[in-house]
């Protein structure tokens, strides 16, 4: 059995997928805007992600925009049947790289079709409304407009299943009045973990949780916490934080990022970390 094989699995809509996948963001360039500075090397990323067992990629058209879908559609196409390829659509990007709401129905709508052409799909798995009433914390606001474009796109066989970004509790509860809601993806990590009652009424639901920025926002107290684990058990802080979180309920789905193959081979061994419940108490201390 390999490292991301026993990382296990969840269910991804109606699909099944491992649960330590990857994130593309990082394949467009600095700031997420324009093209890599080796597009060779971010090939080598997704390739050497699939071979290692990976079906779940996150991506986004506004990521470059539109440079990473086309890597991944150069890198992977044909997809293998078992890929799921799940894209967020909400924001555009100014010319000077700025993140803008996008969020008419026009706006959605194009979104979704310029996903399909630059992925080479004729439907997309999963689509994540990403709420942009503040870019980057969730922020209380109505996502009924957008939501019901999706929900139409997805009677019309564009888009199979719908999920969410950066949102609030009451948000998914609205959410999930409009269509069914199959994953939501938030800022949580180690020390960031406001969302822990929300991720543990999702698992009992059997809705997927994606975590982003599973080091974002630490304070130099808890950085050396984490480093001071992960030199003890032999790893480095990214697989400390993975492995943690894989830990923490079934229901979460990692998507880690990088432009490195040797760093893609590190996150995803993170899978045959295994932490004691000593350890764990530790970590888990980290947020306090």
């Amino acid at each position: 059995m390999s490292s991301i094989d026993k990382s296990g699995t969840f269910s991804l809509g109606k699909r099944i997928v491992k649960r330590l996948g990857y994130g593309a963001m990082q394949l467009a360039g600095r700031g997420v805007f324009g093209p890599p500075k080796d597009r060779d090397a971010a090939l080598a990323v997704l390739r050497e992600a699939v071979a290692s067992g990976v079906n779940h990629i996150d991506t986004a058209d506004f990521y470059g925009p539109h440079v990473t879908n086309q890597i991944i559609r150069e890198a992977l196409a044909p997809y293998r049947d078992d890929l799921v390829i799940v894209t967020k659509v909400g924001a555009r990007r100014g010319e000077d790289a700025s993140w803008i709401p996008a969020f008419s129905g026009k706006e959605l709508t194009q979104a979704v079709h310029d996903n399909l052409r630059n992925l080479g799909l004729e439907v997309l798995d999963v689509v994540n409304l990403r709420s942009m009433f503040d870019a980057h914390h969730p922020a209380e606001g109505s996502l009924e407009a957008p939501l019901t474009v999706l929900a139409d796109l997805q009677r019309k066989g564009l888009v199979r299943h719908v999920g969410l970004s950066n949102v609030t509790a009451a948000q998914i509860a609205e959410g999930r009045r409009i269509c069914e809601i199959v994953c939501v993806q938030n800022l949580y990590n180690l020390a960031h973990r406001a969302d822990d009652a929300l991720i543990d009424d999702l698992a009992r639901q059997g809705v997927a949780y994606v975590p982003f920025f599973p080091l974002g926002g630490f304070t130099r107290l808890q950085s050396s916490t984490l480093s001071d684990v992960a030199g003890r058990l032999g790893a480095t802080p990214m697989q400390v934080a993975l492995a943690w979180l894989l830990r923490r309920a079934s229901n979460i789905l990692l998507i880690p990022g990088t432009a490195s193959v040797t760093h893609l081979r590190e996150n995803l061994a993170a899978g045959q970390l295994t932490l004691s419940p000593q350890t764990v108490a530790e970590l888990d201390r980290i947020a306090a």
